[in-house]
């Protein structure tokens, strides 16, 4: 589930496992830019900004959906995420707008603050720390929804050419195991844990599992859900037979498993879809 399942959305327990005096906890968080910034945070490292919510700092995120959002001027194929490692120190828990230390907590001996899910900063309810000293981030690596350690996005990833990506998937024989993601509700993720998937039969790709191997597009899932109720599963996908189906209307669009394909793919770009984010569509749910 999301990193911000593991949080207490009560301040006080939480502010509790962070203000260990002494203490050093190590924390994973992301920050979303552009992929300019990010080459220069990749060769330099962040540089606190003094615009944020919280006041002064570096603006992080345990949730990667918040991060995926930002920056909010960009579309969203000129974003990128990076993942931290983060000696978050000291913390205090900003619960309110308007809070009295909102934007003063270092001044009061605190190394971060944090805005817990849900308790009304934000309209989205998502998770957000904002650290006061940027040595504090101790690693830094490209967020790659398809194989999490260097990279870009996983459309990156993909040649945008169909027939070259269709001829590195349909080596018939050979099993190829893909790292992909559903988004779903809290409800329908504890079923499908329980008891697996169940194809569905009304995707842009016809019957099957829809899945991704973009996490911006599965964050968006279900459309008519808001952000705090939707989750997304990771999963291991044995790929099989591939066919890259590149515009609407294509004469196998919803008919490929009849004509021996495993998987349908919606390549990124291909102006099949809006955002122009990838997609998958798999027959059999096991």
């Amino acid at each position: 589930m999301w990193e911000e399942d593991d949080y207490d959305t009560s301040a006080e327990p939480k502010l509790e496992s962070f203000n260990t005096q002494g203490d050093t906890r190590y924390y994973t968080m992301n920050h979303g830019t552009s992929r300019e910034a990010a080459n220069r945070i990749l060769e330099t490292g962040f540089r606190p900004s003094s615009g944020s919510m919280l006041g002064p700092g570096v603006s992080l995120t345990q949730d990667p959906r918040k991060a995926c959002r930002y920056p909010v001027d960009l579309p969203v194929n000129e974003r990128v995420v990076l993942r931290v490692k983060v000696d978050i120190g000291k913390v205090i828990a900003i619960t309110y707008q308007g809070h009295p230390l909102q934007k003063t907590w270092h001044d009061h001996g605190y190394e971060a603050a944090w805005c817990p899910p849900n308790c009304g900063m934000v309209k989205s309810g998502l998770e957000e720390h904002c650290v006061w000293d940027a040595k504090r981030v101790k690693k830094i690596e490209v967020f790659s929804p398809k194989s999490w350690p260097n990279g870009l996005w996983a459309e990156d990833d993909y040649d945008t050419s169909a027939e070259a990506k269709l001829e590195s998937f349909n080596t018939q024989g050979d099993t190829r195991y893909y790292t992909m993601y559903h988004g779903t509700s809290k409800e329908a993720a504890d079923s499908i844990l329980e008891t697996g998937f169940r194809p569905s039969s009304c995707s842009m790709l016809g019957p099957g599992v829809s899945l991704t191997q973009d996490l911006r597009k599965a964050c968006r899932y279900p459309l008519d859900l808001p952000d705090n109720e939707r989750v997304v599963l990771r999963v291991k996908v044995d790929i099989g037979k591939v066919i890259a189906i590149t515009y609407q209307g294509h004469p196998l669009q919803k008919t490929w498993h009849d004509h021996g394909y495993d998987a349908a793919w919606c390549p990124p770009n291909c102006g099949m879809v809006k955002s122009g984010l990838e997609e998958h569509c798999v027959w059999d749910a096991k």
